[in-house]
């Protein structure tokens, strides 16, 4: 349209070089120029024409664009499962529950469960009826922002369960058990209750996702790399992986934070500390090869994750879990933190934990008023030891980072 617009003749600037301004009509081999019904006027409203009609267009392809995103949007947020159950039960017990300290810091849990419910979770096992919490990580989110603390809660550590709400509808009377019970006589909402008695912190938001669901999301993500440091051959698992790093699938994944009896010490601290490194190596793919900034390749991530997610109604909409995930994507890897509750063996039974105290007081105490927490790797499988105060401001407790590469 500009290249055929430059050539037609202007009458507000003259006749052009051979032309006749009385006729209109050029002497040589140029186009027709002068204010005619064949000249600018014409070309003018034709400029007019296809304006109008890129500007339709345009705004056509914008509308197109909107609408895709829009149904996006509506799909990923309706995949997300809200717990609608636990909302009421907690509400219940609201004059019970901690109080937050600190305006703008979170803490969530995020459980993972191990449910054969379902086609696709009774491949890993006969389904009973029941369910419990096979993984429960407390996630503390500074106010600031600048960090990220993720605690372990072992599934056999001893713990005092409130009385809940039944999945049959009746009342639990409160007794003192492993911890992964709470999961299993109460939902989530017993989960809650029990870490909030535990640790005296308001938690603020819950997910919990299943075996399916892990497993989707790290299929999502074209896999993850880990390092081993001696190959793995568990038949139970089904899992056959070479030394050094190699990168697992979905499947490979599951199996390699779940296994227990062959890898290790078979304790359930080695497989808590397992869990961790393997998120620690979540954290970096997600954030080392352009998910994030990528459509193609977030997308799907995405998709598995709502698809796989229940949580609290605070946070069942993709807008709220934006809003979280936004404020950790600058947070640098050397100051996401993995560590678990420090721990002991339980006096009346070696194959149980219960808290290190006075360590796991210094903790929770760090963790519900906001004061920040240093972790450093031990060289010992054995239970965290009081953690050293020194002449720093924080104590230090056994733990290891985002940033460390399992190779090096």
């Amino acid at each position: 349209m500009g290249g055929g617009a430059s050539q037609d003749a202007d009458p507000r600037r003259g006749a052009p070089e051979g032309a006749d301004p009385r006729s209109g009509a050029s002497q040589g081999a140029g186009p027709p120029g002068g204010a005619s019904a064949t000249g600018a006027g014409t070309s003018r409203r034709r400029r007019r024409t296809w304006a109008r009609r890129g500007a339709l267009g345009g705004a056509g392809l914008l509308l197109i664009g909107a609408g895709a995103g829009w149904a996006v949007y509506l799909k990923l947020n309706g995949n997300i499962t809200a717990d609608e159950a636990a909302a009421r039960e907690l509400a219940r017990y609201e004059k019970d529950r901690p109080t937050a300290l600190v305006k703008g810091a979170q803490n969530l849990l995020v459980l993972g469960t191990d449910s054969r419910a379902g086609a696709d979770n009774r491949r890993y096992g006969k389904d009973d009826g029941t369910e419990r919490s096979d993984t429960a990580i407390l996630l503390h989110l500074p106010a600031g922002r600048d960090s990220a603390t993720a605690v372990s809660i072992p599934r056999d550590l001893m713990v005092e369960v409130p009385g809940c709400l039944t999945r049959e509808g009746g009342r639990s009377a409160p007794e003192f058990t492993m911890f992964n019970r709470a999961f299993e006589t109460g939902g989530s909402a017993c989960s809650i209750r029990t870490v909030e008695k535990l640790t005296d912190i308001r938690i603020d938001h819950h997910l919990v996702v299943d075996f399916h669901g892990f497993r989707e999301i790290v299929d999502a993500l074209d896999g993850v790399e880990i390092c081993l440091a001696e190959p793995i051959h568990d038949e139970d698992a089904k899992l056959r992986l070479p030394a050094g790093r190699v990168t697992l699938d979905g499947e490979q994944a599951l199996g390699y934070v779940r296994v227990r009896k062959s890898l290790g010490d078979g304790s359930d601290t080695d497989r808590v500390e397992r869990q961790q490194r393997f998120l620690a190596a979540l954290v970096q793919k997600v954030r080392g090869n352009g998910v994030l900034l990528n459509p193609a390749k977030l997308y799907p991530v995405l998709d598995a994750a709502t698809s796989s997610l229940t949580t609290d109604p605070g946070l069942a909409s993709l807008r709220s879990l934006y809003a979280l995930v936004r404020g950790l994507r600058d947070i640098p890897t050397e100051r996401v933190q993995f560590l678990t509750v420090p721990r002991e063996s339980y006096v009346d039974d070696v194959n149980r934990d219960q808290l290190a105290e006075p360590a796991a007081d210094a903790l929770f105490e760090r963790l519900r008023s906001d004061a920040g927490v240093a972790v450093a790797p031990g060289k010992s499988d054995k239970a965290d030891k009081k953690p050293s105060r020194g002449t720093s401001a924080a104590p230090t407790f056994r733990g290891d980072t985002a940033a460390r590469d399992g190779c090096s």
